[in-house]
């Protein structure tokens, strides 16, 4: 299985290949737990983000059985959102705020709102790299 440090490592470096196996694979829900404590995350907005219950996080939690691909590659596209957020904010709380407030870019919606799918993490990357540019909506 992979470890803590070789996941943000392939994070960090946009290894996308190693990120794909690493989300096949699946990760362990003792990685999970290290990175979600990074993140301004409750456990019931990471089962809304993992579309799942808390009830079922915690099986995979006492089972100590890899995660499935969809949720470990939700995960690791969540973790990369957060990285990306860090470098264009430059700091935590700073990001965690615009996490949580509306956007007009993104038609009213706050931007941890749309972390729940595929296009909405597009949509809140495509966000930031416009901001990280200057380029407002």
């Amino acid at each position: 299985m992979v470890s803590n440090k070789q996941l943000i490592a392939a994070v960090e470096d946009q290894d996308v290949m190693r990120l794909v196996d690493i989300a096949r694979k699946g990760l362990l829900y003792s990685t999970f737990e290290v990175l979600a404590s990074y993140l301004a995350f409750t456990q019931n907005e990471w089962s809304h983000f993992l579309n799942t219950t808390v009830r079922t996080l915690q099986r995979y939690k006492k089972d100590k059985k890899p995660l499935p691909q969809p949720i470990s590659e939700r995960i690791i596209q969540i973790q990369m959102i957060y990285q990306l957020g860090l470098d264009v904010f430059d700091d935590q709380a700073s990001f965690d705020q615009w996490l949580n407030m509306k956007s007009i870019a993104l038609g009213g919606r706050k931007p941890k709102d749309l972390l729940d799918s595929s296009f909405g993490i597009e949509v809140v990357k495509d966000e930031l790299n416009r901001i990280e540019y200057g380029l407002f909506a």
